[in-house]
């Protein structure tokens, strides 16, 4: 599952994903195969962490499992 971390709270992707215009068709991040399309992924800082990534518009996005 995807979140975006702002501050101190987790977000549905489609709350922030809706107007963006490297969103999919339905309004959620370009995820495939297991990666981020729309960011980059940043590096983890311990290996138990999920993996993060930074979208095109500076959000952090973590894929939660």
């Amino acid at each position: 599952m995807l979140v975006i971390m702002m501050d101190e709270q987790l977000l549905p992707p489609r709350q922030v994903c809706q107007t963006c215009l490297l969103a999919d068709q339905s309004g959620q991040p370009r995820w495939n195969q297991g990666q981020l399309r729309c960011g980059q992924a940043i590096r983890k800082i311990a290996a138990n962490q999920p993996d993060l990534y930074q979208c095109q518009m500076g959000f952090r996005i973590a894929n939660i499992e």
